[in-house]
């Protein structure tokens, strides 16, 4: 996996990481079981933080996404069932729907947009 930050951009840099781990097991680029690099060796490689890694694994491991061992490393969860959105995840969306309204889009343009993408993570 290759991540790219934008040190420019509004969104912090662990929320950054965050999204791109969460994408990536989404679409199967990250399988369950798989190692992700140290937290140290993570910041040496994308000259960012060490705590800014870590808040970003703590996130992960908070949501369900990755397990962390001291022995094992950190791995990536396997998702057997659905998990409980938080409460943040179901208003960020809330949030994009809005913009897509004030966009112009329909509910039924929203929802081709959503079958769409859908369709490409596969």
């Amino acid at each position: 996996m290759i991540l790219e930050f934008d040190f420019k951009s509004q969104t912090p840099l662990y929320m950054q990481l965050r999204n791109q781990v969460v994408n990536a097991i989404a679409s199967g680029e990250l399988k369950a079981g798989e190692h992700l690099p140290s937290v140290r060796a993570l910041s040496n490689e994308s000259g960012i933080n060490t705590m800014t890694v870590s808040k970003a694994y703590q996130l992960l491991k908070q949501e369900g996404y990755i397990d962390t061992d001291r022995r094992r490393g950190t791995t990536v969860l396997k998702r057997d069932e659905a998990v409980e959105l938080s409460p943040e995840t179901v208003e960020n969306f809330r949030l994009c729907l809005s913009e897509l309204r004030l966009a112009g889009l329909n509910r039924e343009q929203i929802i081709a947009l959503c079958e769409k993408l859908c369709k490409e993570e596969k």
